[in-house]
């Protein structure tokens, strides 16, 4: 039976991705598109206070003005909803979308008005009053973990949600062994993705059928579930209509306190309510905050540079509520070496709360702050050896033969070739003409300096890291699903059950399915179902759809693809080992007997009477993947993570001005290796948008509070993100180690470039004012830090 394409004709070929010409085109569909008859619009009032109690609430001048429908208080929507879900066991740590009793951040919302028109409700939120009695707050990670500090939750007991130490291998004897060791600590800044589109839902409740529509900007798994569990109602009383393009997400898009919101006021008003943020809304407490983290790092090493040991004290202020955030904590557990090959870890990954906004998840979901720390590790490592920065990764690198690699924590890395995507990368940008460049540069009086790192990218989207943070979560499946439908005339129809938020699930699917079945991408028509039809899935995060979309829709292909050959071999007499498939045909190579498509296609829906026995008539398929590798629970601490890992290998010269201390990246390189890529314009995308997005973490991006618990960067005013000015021209290397637990041998792409950027802009300017005997530790490295610290140092001489 031949039934594999033995060679690749859709995927890797630079085909255009479906879905950019509708929105190059200005026709995508996103929740502010939807506009339902009688629709009522929500604005939100927000504290103005970190911590207080809330002593009362008068909202009847609001009610008087035009327009305003109703004024919601968290006192009343605590009656009707249960609180949102935790991912720890946390009982005690309470949230609902809107503030009872007591706000635990600036900017939380307390009442939600609603209007005719989004600015008859704004109006009426300025007339709205409440009494407040101040508390005592804390915004620092380090002050909120001690025992003096102001509680955010007091029924909690403390404002600590995580504190979990992991040991990996025999830590105290490779230090005690190892002859040099060194300490330092590291910051990674608070910042997010910010998208274009910030979130939005517009929800309906159909009292006669008892059915709530909802649209919505999401990327999350187990919306329909969350949204049910908090209103009371089955989860088959709730349809989320996925055919909603979402403008932008990586993580950010959840918005469970938004729907829910949403959801209660229009089924206790009887019509449609859309709540869309405003960017004020979005920023301060939208649920779009990303880790805030100190790293407090140890690591025994020898004179050769060679690191034995690491110890890693991970320490994430996740703001006012427990959420889904500690989790980010979890998932680098799984590349917590990075690409070296370290013997032992141990890892103490603590969550606290505090009285700012509460944190969710982001791209990379802590994998990049981690990386971050452990970049400046080996460049540290290498400063106190004498040995240059590029040697002591050599060194210290997986090697290629060594795949499958076991981590100490108990992750087996599936493939790679660190030590090629690094030559790739230093051939060229002719590194020693790199260095030159430096240098001279240097020699005019600029300050100039160089960047790397090397760093993996867990992909497939497991949620073993969530057992293994929480004991009573035994979750073990995240699988992904696909269902293939040709129809009477014979023409495909790919069905996806996840919504669209810019990763080109559409052309990832038709691309797989084309493949497989070797027909045109271009003739294969893909939809989404609303979530009452479709099958089961997780959405993509994690870097996951590559891998379960695209090996869901490649076992699929390959189940229609076997039915077709069992009804040519049926009408052959023969077997189906006897038989050929190729371009949507089957033929018997004895016989020289064939049947197209279009045969295959009538016998499969019109003649029952020659099918073979006990076969279905029609042509559809389905596949539910489950994650590769991923079977089993965490065993002592130990578990297998992520099935696949993409290496980036970045390389960076900059250089600036020390009076005016702004970094302009002079060359950027990136060596990416994801296996095998399905589509190359969509891995282009991820990495030069992560690329992007890493600079504005490194250099421009915060949401930095002040001593009195506000928040100072509540919009792009003062929020600055990377214009094209900032971002660079970038080289992109390609390398290809295929992945074995893949269908095709690809990996994830989707955090891909946000992960090491951040790591080596640090590193550049570190290289650059290193000649001062000064550093940065703190991300970002804002300008007036840079030139602050020039001075300082250039006083002193």
């Amino acid at each position: 039976m031949s039934g594999e394409p033995t060679t690749l004709k859709f995927v890797s070929s630079n085909r255009r991705v479906r879905e950019d010409r509708r929105f190059v085109a200005g026709h995508g569909r996103y929740v502010a598109d939807i506009t339902l008859d009688d629709m009522l619009h929500v604005a939100l009032v927000p504290s103005q206070h970190p911590a207080a109690k809330i002593k009362s609430i008068d909202t009847s001048a609001a009610l008087k003005m035009p327009g305003v429908v109703y004024a919601l208080t968290g006192e009343e929507l605590v009656k009707a909803v249960d609180p949102l879900m935790n991912g720890l066991d946390t009982p005690k740590v309470r949230r609902f979308p809107l503030a009872v009793n007591q706000v635990r951040y600036a900017g939380e919302w307390v009442v939600a008005v609603v209007a005719e028109t989004r600015a008859q409700a704004e109006d009426a939120t300025e007339k709205v009053k409440i009494e407040y009695e101040p508390l005592p707050y804390v915004i620092d990670a380090e002050e909120a973990i001690t025992d003096a500090s102001a509680k955010v939750h007091p029924e909690h007991g403390t404002n600590v949600l995580l504190d979990k130490l992991f040991v990996w291998g025999e830590v105290d004897k490779h230090f005690a062994e190892s002859p040099r060791h060194l300490s330092f600590r590291v910051v990674w800044g608070r910042n997010s993705t910010v998208p274009i589109e910030t979130f939005g839902v517009v929800a309906k409740w159909d009292p006669w059928r008892e059915m709530l529509d909802v649209w919505a900007s999401i990327q999350m798994p187990k919306y329909p579930d969350q949204i049910s569990r908090a209103l009371r109602i089955p989860t088959n009383n709730v349809r989320v209509h996925q055919d909603v393009d979402v403008g932008g997400s990586y993580g950010v898009k959840r918005g469970i306190k938004h729907t829910v919101l949403a959801s209660h006021l229009a089924r206790i008003l009887g019509r449609p309510v859309r709540l869309i943020e405003d960017r004020l809304e979005n920023m301060r407490a939208g649920d779009a905050h990303g880790p805030e983290r100190i790293f407090d790092v140890e690591v025994a090493f020898n004179d050769d540079g060679i690191v034995k040991s690491m110890k890693m004290r991970a320490l994430d202020n996740v703001g006012g509520y427990a959420g889904r955030s500690p989790f980010q904590l979890g998932k680098p557990i799984g590349a917590i070496v990075g690409p070296y090959k370290i013997e032992s870890v141990q890892y103490r990954a603590m969550a606290t709360m505090s009285n700012k906004a509460a944190q969710e998840a982001v791209r990379g979901f802590g994998q990049a702050p981690t990386n971050y720390a452990i970049e400046t590790a080996i460049d540290k490592v290498a400063a106190a050896v004498g040995l240059d920065r590029l040697e002591v990764r050599r060194r210290n690198f997986i090697r290629k033969e060594e795949f499958p690699y076991l981590i100490p924590s108990g992750t087996h890395y599936d493939s790679g070739d660190y030590h090629t995507v690094v030559d790739k990368v230093l051939a060229t940008a002719d590194y020693k003409a790199m260095v030159k460049e430096r240098d001279e540069l240097r020699a005019s009086g600029m300050m100039a300096g160089i960047g790397i790192a090397a760093c993996l990218e867990p992909s497939g989207g497991n949620s073993s890291f969530e057992p293994l943070l929480n004991e009573k979560n035994t979750t073990s499946t995240w699988m992904e699903s696909i269902r293939i439908n040709v129809d009477g005339v014979g023409f495909v129809t790919v069905t996806i059950h996840t919504t669209s938020a810019g990763q080109g699930h559409e052309t990832l699917a038709a691309t797989v399915v084309g493949e497989v079945l070797e027909i045109d991408p271009d003739k294969i028509r893909v939809v989404r179902p609303d979530s009452l039809a479709s099958l089961p899935g997780n959405t993509p995060v994690g870097s996951r759809m590559a891998i379960m979309m695209g090996g869901a829709c490649y076992h699929a292909a390959l189940k229609l693809k076997a039915k077709l050959m069992k009804i040519g071999a049926h009408q052959f007499g023969v077997t189906e080992n006897d038989v050929e498939y190729a371009a949507g045909g089957v033929t018997d190579p004895k016989s020289k007997k064939s049947l197209s498509w279009a045969d295959l296609v009538n016998i499969g829906h019109r003649h029952f009477h020659a099918l073979p026995e006990g076969m279905e008539p029609g042509l559809e398929t389905t596949h539910v993947m489950q994650v590769p590798t991923g079977t089993k629970l965490p065993e002592n601490g130990r578990v297998q993570m992520y099935p696949c890992h993409s290496f980036e290998f970045h390389l960076v010269l900059l250089a600036f001005d020390p009076q005016i201390a702004k970094p302009e990246i002079r060359r950027y390189l990136i060596g990416h290796d994801c296996g095998t890529v399905i589509n190359p314009h969509i891995v282009k995308g991820m990495t030069l948008g992560g690329i992007a997005h890493g600079i504005g973490a490194a250099l421009l991006e915060e949401f930095a509070y002040d001593s009195e618990g506000q928040l100072l960067t509540q919009s792009f005013m003062d929020y600055l993100l990377p214009s094209s000015h900032e971002v660079p021209h970038v080289d992109i290397v390609h390398h290809c180690t295929p992945s074995p637990f893949t269908v095709f041998g690809q990996k994830g792409s989707g955090e891909s470039g946000y992960l090491g950027s951040p790591a080596a802009i640090s590193g550049a300017i570190n290289d650059a004012v290193s000649p001062l005997n000064i550093s940065f530790s703190k991300l970002p490295i804002r300008i007036a830090a840079i030139s602050d610290a020039i001075a300082a140092a250039q006083s002193t001489k």
